[in-house]
């Protein structure tokens, strides 16, 4: 079984418009979403399938990695990235946002990307999106109405009671954000997060980033910085 590694350096690797496996007839689309990883290791038969969990870690490629040809200088140059963050970036699907560098990827059904603490479950970030007709976030409603139905209805399953401590509105870029935090109480755990939501590119785009209502107070203000990262690309 043929395996290739791939290893990249801020601003010194050319990205093609396809990316050819050694040992390989098959010809990969061009990388369009990259995180702060800097090496990742493939079989060729897994990476050539689509359904693979080792596509997702091919996608994930270093930050440093794409060069202005992929990526527009003002993202590159607007802002930089906080220590002990990590950038993720999907082109393809018109998003990005900061994780903690020390968090791994994984799959969570349903989501198109997702990282999470390595010892901590339920200490995540995921995000999601869905096909919609509307353009602006403002036409889900008022601002609390439009969370609390979130909340209370999409979020909390039938056996959680949802608090919602606080929310707040944003513009960036011309595209309006939710940001909220709430509580989800079950019999058996609780559990404390931030959403944030915007819509683009004719999606509704949610992130939530969370943990256990015990290690909340803790650490709050890293997970807000997730919550506050999330931005949505043209595509």
């Amino acid at each position: 079984m043929a395996i290739f590694s791939l290893s990249l350096s801020w601003a010194s690797t050319t990205l093609s418009q396809k990316l050819s496996v050694p040992g390989s007839n098959e010809i990969l689309p061009r990388v369009a979403a990259f995180s702060g990883n800097n090496s990742v290791t493939c079989t060729v038969e897994a990476t050539v399938n689509e359904e693979s969990n080792c596509k997702r870690r091919l996608l994930l490629l270093g930050v440093g990695a794409l060069t202005t040809s992929l990526v527009p200088a003002n993202f590159l140059f607007a802002e930089e990235i906080p220590k002990n963050y990590t950038s993720f970036v999907d082109f393809e699907d018109g998003y990005s946002y900061y994780y903690p560098s020390d968090w791994i990827d994984f799959d969570f059904r349903g989501h198109d990307s997702a990282f999470k603490d390595r010892t901590k479950q339920l200490q995540n970030v995921r995000v999601r999106f869905i096909p919609t007709e509307k353009k602006d976030i403002h036409e889900l409603g008022p601002m609390e109405e439009a969370i609390y139905f979130l909340v209370k209805h999409r979020y909390a399953a039938p056996n959680q009671m949802p608090t919602i401590y606080s929310m707040q509105e944003k513009t960036v870029e011309g595209k309006n954000y939710y940001t909220f935090e709430y509580e989800l109480t079950s019999p058996n755990y609780s559990s404390v997060s931030f959403a944030t939501i915007v819509i683009a590119n004719g999606r509704f785009y949610t992130l939530i980033v969370g943990a256990n209502e015990r290690r909340w107070r803790r650490y709050r203000s890293q997970l807000k910085v997730v919550a506050d990262s999330f931005k949505v690309l043209d595509i």
